[in-house]
């Protein structure tokens, strides 16, 4: 009972524990991926699914495996991430359920536009 109530104030408790989990990992990884690690999930933190912890805790569980995997090959960062950072970060996070806040107002926009066309002479 009183676990149920806790969670209701703080979040689910599982989810804090697997993301604990997650920053040990992260702690674990050679300095260069550990900042990379740091670096994508301020970016999945601050884009990322909004409201929906299991979603974000599952991505980054996802992603300290692709690093830890990468580091154990000896793969250079630039190569898991490419040229473009944010554009791997944003294709990473489109195969997760639930939608970040600008996701949404992306698509939010681009039906305002084909309305706003469409009413046009």
């Amino acid at each position: 009972m009183a676990a149920r109530w806790i969670e209701k104030v703080t979040g689910d408790l599982g989810d804090k524990k697997r993301y604990r989990e997650y920053r040990q990992r992260v702690k674990q990884l050679p300095a260069g991926y550990r900042h990379t690690a740091l670096a994508l999930e301020r970016y999945l933190m601050n884009i990322g699914p909004t409201g929906d912890g299991k979603s974000l805790v599952t991505m980054l569980h996802d992603l300290a495996d692709l690093l830890e995997m990468s580091a154990d090959a000896g793969t250079p960062i630039r190569d898991v991430v490419g040229a473009d950072p944010v554009d791997f970060v944003e294709t990473f996070m489109e195969n997760y359920g639930g939608g970040g806040w600008i996701r949404k107002e992306r698509e939010r926009l681009a039906a305002a536009i084909e309305q706003a066309e469409s009413e046009e002479p």
